[in-house]
């Protein structure tokens, strides 16, 4: 029963990590529905999204490598410093730092504080709004190429606000880029750059630390078969909402956020689910 619990929130990870509603808030909730009707916990969550951000590696190969190489290159005077790829690099470490900083401060309040089921209903109705009001209002002007180093910070910022579950780590990025005056497909495209060491690094982190100290309902052996699940379903995720964002907006994930946080909010009314 553990592992088949442990496989569906790997599904649910695979099917959230990309799209702009969560999926640490998703694993959150879904996980007092199951039979053990415990919450999955931090670690789980930070070890699964190895799965999916995985699925990035895999999906944006060619642009990563290339922006890996250019950036290393450039180090060594092979290659100009004002490259886009170089640029890009730097973007991607300068945008890194505040998850990083505040991550590795905050980890208890993560841990405790940040998967109280009110915060994580709110939060989802807020930057639902929030990202509806951007995708309808923003000019989606700027492509990628065109990202400054002040914005690329910014965007740091606004990714380390997913340190909340419900924000969403897309999402949050997104929104901001999309304020910003970016395209659609350039917000999500360096949304999802800008998480691969921020995710690694976290996931890593709690991977490491689980060998010592498990934490969480699921050993390690269920914990990895989530993750496999995540990184397939994660992958065919990806494909679909570079496609689906060329030509459509965000509204349905927009509705589906406010609707979520509303129906947590009746149901924390009445106490069919408790805050911790």
């Amino acid at each position: 029963m553990q592992l088949l619990e442990a496989l569906f929130l790997g599904l649910i990870q695979g099917l959230t990590e990309f799209l702009p509603i969560s999926s640490s808030a998703h694993l959150r909730i879904v996980g007092e529905f199951l039979p053990s009707a415990e919450d999955p916990g931090a670690t789980f969550t930070a070890i699964t999204q190895i799965g999916t951000e995985t699925a990035v590696l895999v999906y944006f190969w060619g642009t990563i490598v290339r922006i890996i190489s250019r950036w290393a290159q450039s180090l060594a005077g092979k290659v100009p410093r004002n490259d886009p790829d170089v640029r890009m690099g730097w973007l991607i470490i300068i945008g890194t730092l505040p998850i990083g900083v505040l991550g590795f401060l905050f980890q208890d309040v993560i841990r405790g504080t940040f998967r109280n089921l009110w915060l994580v209903a709110i939060v989802l109705i807020v930057f639902g709004l929030l990202l509806g009001a951007a995708d309808r209002w923003g000019r989606r002007v700027r492509e990628m190429n065109q990202m400054t180093y002040p914005h690329g910070l910014a965007l740091g910022f606004a990714q380390a606000l997913a340190l909340v579950p419900g924000v969403s780590r897309s999402g949050a990025t997104t929104t901001l880029g999309l304020a910003l005056g970016y395209t659609r497909p350039a917000a999500a495209e360096y949304a999802f750059l800008l998480a691969v060491p921020a995710v690694f690094g976290s996931g890593f982190y709690e991977l490491l630390k689980s060998f010592e100290e498990p934490g969480g309902p699921y050993n390690l052996l269920e914990t990895g078969a989530a993750t496999v699940v995540a990184f397939g379903v994660g992958l065919a995720v990806i494909a679909f909402l570079m496609s689906y964002i060329k030509k459509r907006s965000f509204l349905p994930f927009v509705i589906y956020r406010i609707a979520l946080g509303v129906l947590l909010i009746v149901l924390l009314s009445v106490g069919v689910l408790q805050p911790y």
